[in-house]
């Protein structure tokens, strides 16, 4: 298979043969946390924060944070309680991560969790390259030469197009198959088999949204509200807005007047944060922004169309719900309610986070209650969007990647 390369632990070209023969050989057991894990987790942290060119890169410093010791620590005790003392979490065995393409960081992320539950990997990475990528990939060579061999043995990542051989052969070697990105990579990768005790743990499309309080806004001072724009700014435009957790739509909640006065402030406290940090968005991404903003337009009740800096707003007359379909690039709708309650007729399954600002915790708990798993996984502050947690898309990663054995004595 000329086309398949292993990355880590080595860089170089492989056969199909090859790859599998390295999955089959016997790897030493470990169990979730294991003070080697934990380690190299904490120094792949550190050489993040230290190299020169991630320091380029906030979605990598976010990273390096949110894989720091303490952070690892904090996670083991919070996995260490939730375990019944009547079982034993082990690892499931090879996991099979599948990463979308416009994320570059989500591969480290599965990776992670996933190697603190003590699972081996195998990450496919697509044909598409990002700088992002690339360094972590360095890295991750560079670590792993000093590593123990229990570390070395723990992780494969490869890069191969669209092979539906290597897949099959990639599914039917694995015990756990994590697939992120769209509804259908979702359905392709899940059209190779797996072997019967194996499972998929699947990340379709998805979309989010945020809502603001327009009198509670409307409280806070100038420091305040370019602070929220800030924070606005990185949930939207880190990803240019294609993460399923970054906000494509905001939903303004109070009376009419309050609203108005809340909507012009903000798109000009965000358009002054997108010029401030210098955003620009290549002009294929206009276009594409312009081409949807007018199908939009004829398509929806879309009753205002502007424009501030790289920000470009609908706004919508009606509480329907919306299509999947989005472009990305800063385009946001925008809509208004009277109460928190309302939201719900709007939301759908495929709705994943809702950031919020100034809502009490009741009040979003209860509105949780209401939708009753119907939509919405995530309901954090604004400025949280993208912060990856152990709890994604109604799932307890840390779990997920492990089995547990249930263990009676007698009496």
């Amino acid at each position: 298979m000329s086309d398949l390369e292993i990355l880590v632990p080595d860089e170089r070209a492989a056969s199909l043969d090859e790859v599998v023969g390295i999955l089959s050989q016997p790897s030493p057991p470990r169990l979730p946390f294991s003070d080697s894990t934990v380690e190299f987790c904490a120094a792949f942290s550190q050489a993040i924060f230290q190299d020169r060119e991630a320091a380029r890169y906030p979605e990598l410093a976010a990273l390096a944070f949110w894989m720091r010791k303490a952070e690892i620590i904090r996670l083991r005790s919070d996995f260490e309680r939730a375990v019944r003392a009547d079982t034993v979490a082990a690892p499931r065995g090879l996991v099979f991560h599948v990463p979308p393409s416009n994320v570059d960081t989500i591969f480290v992320y599965s990776w992670l969790l996933s190697a603190l539950a003590g699972n081996r990997s195998l990450i496919r990475l697509s044909s598409t390259r990002t700088p992002q990528a690339e360094i972590l990939l360095r890295l991750w060579r560079q670590l792993l030469a000093q590593a123990p061999p229990e570390m070395q043995q723990a992780t494969v990542v490869v890069r191969y197009g669209h092979s539906e051989e290597v897949t099959r052969a990639f599914s039917m070697a694995c015990d756990l198959r994590v697939i992120w990105g769209g509804d259908q990579t979702v359905s392709a990768i899940r059209s190779a088999p797996l072997r019967p005790h194996a499972r998929d743990l699947t990340f379709p499309d998805r979309s989010s949204l945020c809502v603001i309080h327009a009198g509670r806004y409307g409280e806070l001072s100038e420091d305040g509200r370019e602070k929220l724009a800030e924070q606005f700014f990185n949930d939207a435009y880190w990803f240019d807005q294609l993460a399923c957790s970054s906000p494509r739509e905001l939903v303004w909640c109070g009376e009419s007047e309050p609203v108005r006065a809340a909507s012009r402030d903000f798109w000009t406290a965000l358009g002054a944060c997108v010029r401030r940090r210098q955003h620009q968005s290549p002009a294929a991404v206009h276009m594409r922004k312009l081409v949807f903003a007018c199908e939009s337009i004829l398509d929806l009740p879309v009753s205002e169309y502007r424009r501030v800096a790289e920000t470009t707003v609908l706004q919508l007359d009606s509480p329907e719900p919306l299509s999947a379909e989005h472009c990305g690039g800063g385009l946001f709708f925008e809509r208004s309610i009277r109460q928190l309650g309302d939201l719900a007729p709007v939301l759908q399954r495929r709705h994943q986070t809702l950031t919020h600002f100034g809502f009490p915790r009741l009040e979003l708990i209860e509105l949780a209650r209401l939708l009753a798993g119907r939509a919405i996984d995530r309901i954090v502050p604004i400025g949280q969007a993208l912060q990856f947690h152990r709890f994604w898309d109604g799932y307890d990663l840390l779990q997920e990647f492990c089995r547990l054995t249930y263990c009676e004595a007698a009496e």
